[in-house]
């Protein structure tokens, strides 16, 4: 019968009890946990310089050499622990493989940081026997601890995120359940090896017992930490809206060093002719052909431009429903939502009219932004947000522009860049597309836009459009 796994990995984090899990799955025949192999400070252990014939310094060039070596030289199962701030290179290769088992320990973030304190103090991390106990009071650091909250929790987001995507699970652990022989021989069932553990290891002491109160100097610092962590996660809002992917065919990349990705809706063309005044411009790039392009470009800089999220929605508005290129929308916005449409290119009868069917389009996209529709969502009705989110899941941006400081903002990338800065011209003066919207503005338009885009607003900082 084939084996499950090939290998597992621990992600846990400092005082977490890792090294207690460590010396239990090193009691089980047949599997052999190496440590810390990608903590950066050391190799697996203390004052190791070499595993399976790498170095330190060759693991650091490549960690996926230690790797490849540790599954096809250990003798059993192999594994290693990882925290949030090791190597994260190697986990393209460890988190969407299957054959890889996940166990994730964790430990009350607020014991774990006190305990990493006393550590520090006593420098004392492992204790062997109750006689060579060492003991401190520590000063509780607020900002401190927050941090290492959020870096903690961004980094569990990660591990959830990816094993969701890829359709796995993962063991879980509780720092109170390495006291548990059946939780621990559960663990060796989930990793598929037929050995039982009989006993609990037991060279490992607990160091730090008693209330988190007598260990502190300043216990009154509890307090403020607690009212600043937000227990229930209630700052968060619910995000339904469909992720984007990166848009790279859209990109369009310009000889002098410069990649614009452009934002549906937003002020593409003048951004286009600017790109064309510079040289040649390529475009219908594949990721891998992008790439290309970025490694013939060292130096290169990439950005997209960012549009005010009411005139956004009346650009998309007039392209989609007056001038009809989204008759399925259309046809929506009629049949469903009752909007008095004319027939495509037609203009409305009156600006009272192109605003009732303006707010009504509004509406459409507060629901299909929040995935309430059931509908593929135009690129051109997402929120600026998931668009901006979908293109760094290719490649982090460089630079996030306004359109309403546009000219500047290419002239500092041009200049970044060392091209001399082409001037941004405009078909027409004033901008049709604000001139449009302002014929129908009101209050109601604005408000209906910020419910709909909340995301944008809150995110990018955007205030009315009509001050």
């Amino acid at each position: 019968m084939m084996a499950r796994f090939h290998s597992f990995v621990v992600f846990a984090e400092m005082r977490t009890g890792s090294n207690l899990l460590e010396a239990n799955l090193n009691a089980l025949p047949g599997v052999v946990s190496h440590g810390e192999v990608f903590n950066r400070y050391i190799l697996g252990r203390k004052d190791r310089t070499e595993l399976f014939g790498i170095t330190m310094e060759e693991r650091d060039r490549d960690p996926r050499l230690l790797l490849r070596k540790l599954r096809a030289e250990t003798e059993g199962l192999p594994g290693f622990r990882f925290f949030h701030d090791h190597d994260l290179r190697i986990l393209d290769d460890v988190l969407p493989d299957p054959g890889c088992a996940k166990i994730i320990l964790t430990r009350n973030p607020l014991e774990s940081y006190v305990s990493w304190k006393i550590a520090q103090a006593t420098d004392q991390w492992k204790l062997t026997h109750p006689k060579r106990l060492k003991t401190a009071k520590v000063r509780f650091d607020v900002p401190e601890f927050l941090t290492h909250l959020r870096d903690i929790q961004a980094f569990q987001l990660l591990l959830l995120n990816a094993l969701q995507t890829t359709g796995q699970t993962a063991f879980y652990l509780d720092y109170e359940d390495l006291g548990s022989l059946d939780v621990l021989n559960g663990l060796a069932a989930f990793l598929g090896v037929e050995a039982r553990l009989k006993a609990l290891d037991d060279t490992l002491k607990k160091q730090n017992p008693g209330p988190i109160e007598d260990k502190l100097e300043n216990p009154e610092a509890l307090a403020e930490a607690i009212a600043a962590v937000d227990v229930f996660n209630l700052g968060r809002t619910p995000c339904f809206e469909p992720r984007r992917a990166a848009g790279v065919p859209t990109a369009l990349a310009s000889d002098a060093g410069l990649l614009f990705f452009p934002i549906r809706s937003g002020p593409e063309a003048p951004i286009r002719a600017w790109f064309e005044s510079l040289g040649p411009v390529s475009e219908g790039f594949e990721q891998k052909s992008l790439r290309q392009w970025k490694r013939r470009h060292p130096g290169h800089r990439s950005f997209t431009v960012l549009r005010h999220p009411l005139l956004r929605a009346h650009a998309a508005f007039r392209r989609k429903i007056v001038a009809g290129e989204a008759q399925d929308l259309r046809r929506i916005l009629i049949n469903g939502f009752l909007a008095e449409l004319q027939p495509p290119g037609a203009p409305f009868a009156t600006p009272e009219a192109e605003r009732a069917a303006f707010l009504i389009f509004l509406s459409y996209c507060r629901l299909a932004v929040s995935g309430q529709t059931g509908a593929r969502v135009d690129p051109s009705l997402a929120s600026q947000t998931a668009l901006v989110q979908g293109i760094a899941s290719f490649q982090p941006l460089d630079h996030l522009l306004r359109e309403d400081r546009l000219a500047e903002g290419l002239a500092a990338l041009a200049a970044e860049v060392g091209a001399t800065p082409p001037a941004l011209t405009s078909a027409v003066s004033p901008d049709p597309e604000e001139a449009a919207l302002l014929s129908i503005w009101d209050e109601a338009l604005e408000a209906a836009a910020a419910e709909a885009y909340g995301r944008d607003y809150m995110g990018f900082g955007f205030t009315r459009w009509r001050k």
